[in-house]
């Protein structure tokens, strides 16, 4: 994976301005440590970052290219999964190539089909391209989002990158916050709402779209998007193409020039990932697959089953990694290494974030790193196949809300009265909500509660779905590793979109379908396991940690927070009991200690990036 950036002016020579465009890519070091690269002209400027994965030396970018009298210039964040059966293509059409790299693939694709090409793509990528002939700029980004990129325009100036400090770093870009910023951050994040960046001003590709800048203007284009139509598959046909899809998809994914690795939770996503993988080097004659997961110092003590949590990681990774032969390692990290990393995990994904669930990812990424340099995930199922529990609780499936953050009432209660009334943070979740609904592609007389799951799908797709590829890119990228996620194949979401709910429930199960399709591949007691999400520590020492930290914010007259909050009600909560937490402020596993953590790297995030209030 890479890290990219760049800037578009129709009136400044950007020919002169290098210095600018060396503080922005620098800013994306640990996304590419391995090489840096710039291209500069008088209307366009390209700073690159690179992650070495697949053909170091022919990979170099950016990259200029020429075909039939048309020379365009790229720079590319991503992998393409089909490389070769394009690559064959291209070669039929005509196109000539130096080197084996999916970058060169991906040049001579837009250079043969123009903006057409990104409905030819398997693949996770954000791009930029300067067609010089046509005297415009062409960035796109992946079906589903795994790979991030931002915008913002100010004046003839049209800038993006990978990361929003890339544009920070930018002198006509602000770290400010609207209206509607301070609703992100108070009553929307973790998440985002799709095609925003949170500061003013700042905004993001939407997944599954492109963007044609011209003198004329910015032009949008939407070149993928869901369709609902009649499943027509029998039990039988469907499980045979869901294995038949993931199984591609998952060994599609293990190319490369450079150790790959799996994660694995012992849940049924990551053992699925690990045992295709694990048979494909075998037959590939690869080795062991290592395998990787996580746990925390004492947690087996703490521990305490839950609805969303029922049972612990550590005996069924075992039983997953001596079944199909990995070669496996448990990381394992203490209450102070987490307390620590809530700063770093900030600083990486731009903007406060899942706490400790993000901090511990990147901690793990970091140690990953240093014996692999990509790994597969298994991301993106629950959200495909209906895995969470507000699929199947009615009270959940009809919240009425995003069923993930049904806690924005008590959210409200953090901000000031004055910017409460200012931001109207509830009005501002509803409207969201409403928007997304109105999206959806609706079969035509579908019944009632099969239309309400539908949207449901599609309510985590684009929202859920996104926050935790995000945090997976961030988080990885920050260790310089690359994550992919199998299940985030468009092929699988497409076709699974329409399989029917009764049949997605085979055996009265949750993914009770994947289940079905990837029989005989693992133990039953894997995969009829119940769900159990990525794992957090339950030591209380991490609640008291993050209790203080909060406290020690709330007594600093210095602290930008204190501007923002309401601090009586806040100190209210910092002081009363960690465990007492009721339902999750966010998702499944964000409760009250996970609250003060956010709320300290809120105020970290304040100081670091100088925030300030546009009222």
């Amino acid at each position: 994976m890479c890290g990219i950036t760049g800037w578009l002016d129709w009136e400044k020579d950007l020919s002169q301005e290098r210095t600018v465009l060396e503080k922005m890519t620098a800013c994306l070091s640990k996304r590419g440590p391995d090489a840096e690269g710039f291209w500069l002209s008088p209307r366009v400027a390209f700073g690159h970052r690179r992650l070495v994965i697949v053909d170091p030396s022919g990979g170099v970018q950016p990259m200029t290219a020429s075909h039939s009298e048309t020379s365009c210039t790229m720079i590319y964040n991503g992998e393409l999964y089909n490389t070769e059966d394009l690559r064959q293509e291209l070669m039929a059409a005509g196109h000539t190539f130096r080197s084996h790299s999916d970058t060169e693939v991906l040049l001579h694709a837009y250079l043969e089909w123009g903006e057409a090409c990104t409905e030819r793509l398997n693949g996770i990528f954000a791009f930029a391209i300067w067609d010089e002939r046509a005297h415009r700029l062409f960035l796109a980004r992946d079906r589903m989002g795994v790979k991030p990129l931002f915008y913002a325009q100010r004046g003839s100036a049209f800038l993006f990158a990978s990361e929003q400090k890339s544009l920070l770093a930018h002198p006509d870009v602000r770290p400010v916050l609207s209206r509607e910023g301070l609703a992100e951050v108070f009553a929307i994040s973790p998440a985002r709402t799709p095609g925003h960046g949170v500061f003013h001003d700042v905004h993001e590709v939407r997944p599954g779209h492109s963007l044609t800048v011209t003198p004329d203007g910015v032009r949008h284009r939407r070149y993928w998007r869901l369709e609902s139509r009649p499943h027509t598959d029998d039990l039988e046909q469907t499980a045979a193409r869901v294995r038949e899809l993931v199984t591609d998809s998952i060994q599609r994914q293990l190319v490369a020039d450079v150790p790959v690795s799996t994660l694995l939770s012992g849940g049924l996503d990551s053992s699925v990932i690990t045992a295709v993988a694990a048979a494909y080097f075998k037959e590939q004659g690869r080795g062991r697959l290592h395998t990787y997961s996580i746990d925390y110092v004492d947690n087996s003590r703490y521990f305490k089953s839950s609805a969303f949590q029922p049972n612990e990681d550590a005996p069924f990774v075992q039983i997953v990694s001596d079944y199909v032969g990995t070669q496996h390692h448990t990381i394992t990290f203490d209450t102070d290494e987490l307390i620590e990393a809530l700063r770093t995990a900030t600083l990486a994904r731009d903007l406060p974030g899942m706490a400790d669930i993000d901090a511990s990812l990147f901690l793990f990424c970091r140690e990953i790193k240093k014996q692999a340099s990509v790994v597969l995930s298994g991301e993106c199922a629950d959200e495909i196949f209906g895995g969470y529990p507000w699929f199947h609780r009615e009270d959940l499936l009809y919240a009425g809300t995003f069923p993930w953050a049904r806690a924005t009432k008590e959210r409200c209660a953090w901000l000031a009265p004055e910017l409460r009334e200012w931001v109207r943070p509830e009005e501002y979740v509803a409207q969201r909500y409403e928007e997304t609904l109105d999206e959806v592609p609706h079969l035509p007389g579908e019944d009632p509660l099969e239309a309400r799951r539908r949207e449901m799908f599609y309510l985590n797709l684009n929202w859920f779905m996104n926050t935790l590829l995000d945090r997976k890119d961030r988080m990885s990228m920050a260790a310089s590793l690359e994550a992919r996620v199998p299940f985030c194949d468009h092929r699988i979401v497409e076709y699974v979109w329409n399989i029917p709910w009764e049949m997605k429930m085979y055996g009265n199960r949750e993914k009770g379908i994947l289940r079905k399709a990837m029989e005989g591949i693992l133990p039953d007691e894997v995969l009829y396991r119940k769900k159990s999400p990525y794992p957090k520590t339950h030591n209380p020492a991490y609640a008291e940690a993050t209790r203080a930290w909060l406290l020690e914010i709330l007594h600093d007259p210095s602290s930008p927070l204190l501007s923002l909050v309401d601090v009586s009600a806040i100190r209210k909560l910092a002081e009363a009991d960690a465990e007492a937490s009721g339902i999750p402020f966010f998702g499944q596993l964000m409760s009250t200690p996970q609250m003060f953590a956010f709320l300290g790297q809120l105020d970290f995030w304040l100081r670091e990036y100088n925030v300030s209030i546009q009222q």
